[in-house]
């Protein structure tokens, strides 16, 4: 049997934690930051995790 080859796009935008979950950032935070709030713009720049309904999915790229 072949291995599952990791899907390369989804690996440089996820990255496997400790206890098996996903971390991702935020969209919204590459160009027109000028009329967004500062506390806004702050707030995106912090990771955050892959909602549970999407975990199956994000595991199923990065086997890994």
């Amino acid at each position: 049997m072949p291995k599952p080859k990791t899907h390369s796009g989804a690996a440089k935008r996820f990255k496997k934690t400790g206890t098996g979950k996903f971390k991702r950032g935020h969209a919204f935070k590459r160009h027109i930051l000028t009329s967004k709030e500062s506390k806004r713009k702050r707030h995106l720049d912090t990771d955050t995790l892959v909602d549970k309904a999407d975990q199956k999915k994000v595991a199923r790229m990065i086997p890994y």
